[in-house]
């Protein structure tokens, strides 16, 4: 039988810790050659995963230039995909979640007529300007994609009533669990790198163990905060640090607009500790050794209930509906609410705290087994077909 193509496309940090474990199957999966597309979305925080997870893209687009917006990158990535799957024809491209980086790259695929995949399907707010553009990005994935790897019921039930042939969707669990186990096998059995991370950020001394002084871990990226919510975040933040028995972390993005409000109301603060963006492992390490996650992410809102952390998601509305029956509760961007309940949460009376043991709803960490699996049973033979007639038509000429 020949091997079956398939080509992985990231261009952000979130997509290639989740698409890194599908990678790496696909490389020692036989039956499969397998090769990675970079778009470069974000230079800088995407290669420290790549360098991470040990992958070398075969291509890499570089798209990222100064002061470019959604228009640009999307037509960057198109242009520089239709390059790519011209040259390379694969038989299958798999793409992950949300991004501009999976939208345009499922959109330059579609245009070749070769098929998708989507890791993290099925992901609905039902909202499509919250979170923007994400959930529009995702729909229209959902509309080219042939194969649909949901990681959970609820997000399988939501592409079964868009329309989606059950036989097209597969519950797989998310691939970040994989990642995230993966990651903190490593750490645990590499002391030097705790007692290095230990010794470079001194907040982390005590909390690895001794639990006399919590820690807040925060992170905040997301667009519909920009301006008035990032600066209730800031607010809030300080109202917490007024405690003076907690320290707060917060590793800040590097998006200006997250930057400016975060440095001028934060940065006079001695237990608010802004730190540059963490590499994937020493951010899990510090999640965990936190007592509370406050973040508008959506792969922590799915890593958290493994750590057994209690999460305040500083968003209006989520489209990781799982875990609100566990330690997971929105708080949007309210000021009062944030630290009203950051408060329970610290000071022990937070029904959160006993809801922290609950199994993981995100999966069990072999998402990419099944993935690897599904592309195998749905592609052979479809390959073989597509192989028999470009032998026919070869002859004919």
């Amino acid at each position: 039988m020949a091997k079956i193509k398939v080509m992985s496309v990231v261009g952000t940090r979130p997509e290639a810790i989740k698409m890194a474990p599908v990678i790496q199957e696909l490389a020692r999966t036989g039956g499969i050659v397998a090769n990675v597309c970079s778009t470069g979305q974000h230079r800088e925080m995407l290669d420290q995963v790549l360098q991470l997870f040990n992958l070398k893209p075969e291509f890499d687009l570089g798209i990222m230039r100064q002061g470019q917006d959604l228009s640009d990158v999307t037509c960057a990535v198109l242009t520089g995909m239709r390059g790519v799957l011209k040259s390379e024809r694969p038989d299958f491209l798999l793409v992950q979640g949300d991004t501009t980086t999976a939208m345009a790259a499922a959109m330059a695929a579609f245009y070749e007529k070769i098929p998708v995949g989507h890791v993290e399907a099925g992901l609905r707010t039902g909202d499509l300007y919250s979170p923007w553009p994400e959930e529009g990005n995702r729909k229209l994935i959902s509309a080219i994609a042939e194969l649909h790897f949901a990681p959970t019921l609820m997000s399988q039930a939501a592409l079964l009533r868009e329309g989606v042939a059950q036989s097209q969707v597969l519950v797989t669990g998310n691939t970040v669990i994989d990642a995230l186990l993966q990651v903190l096998a490593g750490i645990e059995a590499d002391k030097d790198f705790i007692s290095a991370l230990e010794a470079r950020y001194a907040v982390l001394r005590g909390h690895s163990g001794r639990k006399d002084r919590p820690m807040i871990l925060v992170t905040g990226h997301r667009r519909e905060s920009f301006g008035g919510g990032f600066q209730n975040i800031c607010h809030a933040l300080r109202d917490l640090a007024g405690r003076n028995d907690v320290d707060i972390v917060y590793p800040v993005h590097l998006n200006p607009n997250v930057r400016e409000p975060v440095f001028r109301l934060l940065g006079d603060l001695p237990n608010i500790h802004l730190l540059e963006p963490l590499d994937y492992r020493p951010f899990v390490y510090f999640m965990k050794c936190a007592d509370l996650i406050l973040t508008d992410s959506g792969g922590i809102q799915e890593e958290a209930p493994s750590l057994n952390k209690p999460v305040l998601v500083m968003r209006e509305v989520t489209e990781r509906r799982e875990a609100l029956d566990g330690a997971i509760r929105l708080v949007g961007t309210d000021r009062a609410l944030i630290v009203s309940e950051a408060e329970r949460i610290l000071n022990k009376t937070s029904d959160l705290l006993q809801r922290t043991g609950l199994p993981n709803p995100y999966g069990d960490g072999q998402a990419r087994v099944r993935i690897v699996d599904a592309i195998l049973n749905r592609f052979s033979d479809t390959h073989e077909q597509n192989v028999d007639a470009d032998r026919e038509r070869k002859r004919a000429r």
